[in-house]
């Protein structure tokens, strides 16, 4: 890893997102766009992150760099415990935040997805919805903060900017965002910051890792549905979702911190 800090790819990143959605944003206000169509552009604009990243490491680190750096993604070797503990903590807390409302007498949401459709489903979205982020966030810019601002702080502050980063979406009408309070997405942000950096970590830094996780975490949300898409009403399974998977973060982080001190003395 280069010592320079590349603010360089926050730069790209927002500019290359922002353009793209803020655009969407006045095709459509504008009626010029369908709201139908907006999905090509919220695809492309989640490549931001990995524009970010080929643009720094090709002006800090010269030629080569992009290709030295997608071989790192070559990797399915993450171990056992790194693909279960990607299925069972997301696909539990999905389900609990999914299922725990009926016991308080509220209506089912039904599955936008049947189960047999899911793998591939999954595999659109560590491709196109979602996954594609990590070549950025947890795969190029992650290792900076940590080494900038340690563990905890690091993970921290990607998760506050990868929800600031969103921020745009809120304009747009239907994109499921639009649905969500963004207090409730900023925890959600940071316990996912938390999170897949762990699971990358695990996978012995394995970078393919962290689109197969984030591609999950975004796959599942359609089987197990927690945000119902209407507008004034109190998200109650996506605020258990965002909620559930913030102290799962934080207990990841702690558990974490205490074994690279003990790893230290």
């Amino acid at each position: 890893m280069n010592e320079k800090f590349p603010l360089r790819f926050f730069i790209i990143t927002f500019l290359w997102t922002w353009l793209f959605l803020i655009i969407c944003s006045l095709l459509i206000r504008t009626e010029i766009l369908p709201q139908s169509l907006s999905l090509p552009f919220i695809m492309i604009s989640a490549f931001g992150p990995a524009a970010g990243t080929f643009f720094s490491l090709r002006t800090i680190e010269g030629k080569g760099a992009i290709k030295n750096y997608l071989k790192r993604f070559l990797s399915f070797k993450f171990g056992w415990k790194v693909w279960i503990s990607i299925f069972i903590i997301l696909g539990l807390t999905s389900f609990i935040a999914w299922i725990v409302p009926e016991l308080f007498k509220m209506d089912r949401v039904p599955s936008f997805l049947p189960i047999y459709f899911f793998i591939p489903y999954l595999i659109i979205c560590i491709l196109f919805g979602g996954g594609q982020e990590e070549i950025g966030w947890r795969g190029y810019i992650l290792p900076f903060l940590e080494k900038k601002y340690g563990l905890i702080i690091g993970s921290f502050i990607l998760g506050i900017i990868w929800a600031i980063w969103h921020l745009p979406l809120w304009f747009i009408p239907g994109a499921s965002q639009s649905y969500m309070n963004f207090l409730s997405f900023i925890f959600l942000t940071i316990g996912y910051s938390y999170i897949f950096s762990w699971i990358v970590e695990e996978s012995g830094k394995r970078l393919l890792s962290g689109p197969i996780v984030h591609g999950t975490a975004n796959g599942l949300m359609v089987v197990f549905p927690t945000l119902i898409m209407e507008k004034n009403i109190i998200q109650i399974r996506f605020w258990i979702y965002c909620v559930l998977i913030f102290i799962i973060g934080i207990i990841i982080v702690a558990i974490r911190t205490v074994k690279s001190r003990k790893n230290s003395t």
